[in-house]
């Protein structure tokens, strides 16, 4: 017997909650049934153009028994409270990066979901692409020995305009931060996914350029729980903005990604000729797999690929980069999410 969709709710409806209704639009496992947001005439807009219901309240969102999922696409520092809201509502959760602004905050979510018994998924879409899961795979095999130097680098471009475009933008209250927070956080997921989890680091981060309350340039020293070593520039006043890059190295090889592709791969001074990889766009396909998982996670019982407590990885570098940056010393990182 053929399934029916998950349906899905989505909270926001501002640029990314575009990708996800898109998404949820091109998913067979998905259906969009009602959207939410404090602006009634982008929630009137949201639906002629996607489908679903306008309901006048995230209470009334969350209150409809065919509402089974919601992705969560607010202001960051929103994510924590909504979260807990639609698990005590028996919700489903797909939050947009980051999870949240501050660790027990994430805790917070993960802990409502897990004695709710609802799924809790956080987008990172960059983690879905064929090129870097090979990565992973490689460097888990040890095929670039032990690591050694691991960095990230991340190039791009706002302009005040954009900061000043909404309120919310470039605060602590609910940005959470700036350059590292919100442009960076998907390539230092992706330098923890691959190189492991960083134990220790020391760092420097204000505005250079912007009038903001958070920083548009961070540079960070990083440790690896390996023991390799690593750097992280992050920037968002590149006017040549080059995007992302990550170089990872070992005693045997090393590895270099330019946005998504692997532009350079040695081993033992070779050249590797790479697979051919299926065509891949993190924007939308990353969001798209993520919420297809979750429809199938949500049917099997079992955990999304990337679970709330992954979340924790990236926001523990990213907050402990602000508080290194503030006491102007090393400090060490550790393990704060729960089980599941």
């Amino acid at each position: 017997m053929e399934q029916r969709p998950i349906r899905f709710g989505i909270i926001g409806c501002g640029i990314i909650a575009d990708i996800h209704a898109q998404c949820i639009e091109s998913t067979e496992e998905a259906e969009l049934a009602a959207v939410f947001d404090t602006k009634p005439e982008s929630a009137a807009a949201f639906v002629e153009k996607y489908g679903g219901d306008v309901c006048g309240s995230l209470e009334e969102l969350l209150a409809r028994p065919d509402v089974e999922a919601v992705c969560i696409c607010t202001p960051s520092g929103l994510h924590a409270d909504q979260t807990v809201l639609a698990a005590k509502a028996g919700k489903h959760v797909l939050v947009e990066k980051p999870m949240a602004i501050r660790l027990e905050d994430a805790v917070r979510m993960i802990e409502a979901c897990n004695e709710a018994g609802v799924r809790l998924a956080t987008v990172f879409p960059r983690r879905m692409s064929p090129q870097a899961n090979y990565a992973r795979q490689l460097i888990q095999e040890g095929r670039l020995g032990k690591l050694s130097l691991c960095s990230a680098y991340v190039m791009l471009y706002r302009d005040q305009a954009y900061y000043d475009s909404a309120g919310w933008r470039g605060t602590w209250a609910m940005d959470g931060g700036g350059a590292m927070m919100n442009q960076g956080i998907h390539t230092v997921d992706l330098l923890q996914w691959l190189a492991g989890p960083v134990t220790s680091l020391s760092a420097k981060a204000k505005a250079v350029l912007r009038s903001i309350e958070v920083e548009d340039t961070v540079t960070a020293a990083l440790e690896f729980a390996s023991g390799a070593l690593g750097i992280l520039e992050i920037t968002t006043t590149a006017r040549n903005a080059k995007g992302q890059r990550l170089a990872i190295r070992g005693e045997r090889g090393e590895l270099v990604i330019e946005e998504d592709d692997i532009v350079s791969l040695q081993i033992d001074g070779e050249d590797v000729t790479l697979p051919e990889f299926e065509p891949f766009r993190i924007i939308p396909d990353g969001h798209r797999m993520q919420i297809e998982d979750l429809a199938r996670a949500i049917r099997e019982g079992r955990q999304p690929i990337v679970p709330g407590t992954e979340g924790i990885h990236s926001l523990e570098i990213i907050l402990g980069t602000y508080e290194a940056a503030r006491q102007r010393k090393d400090i060490s990182i550790g393990e704060k999410a729960p089980a599941i």
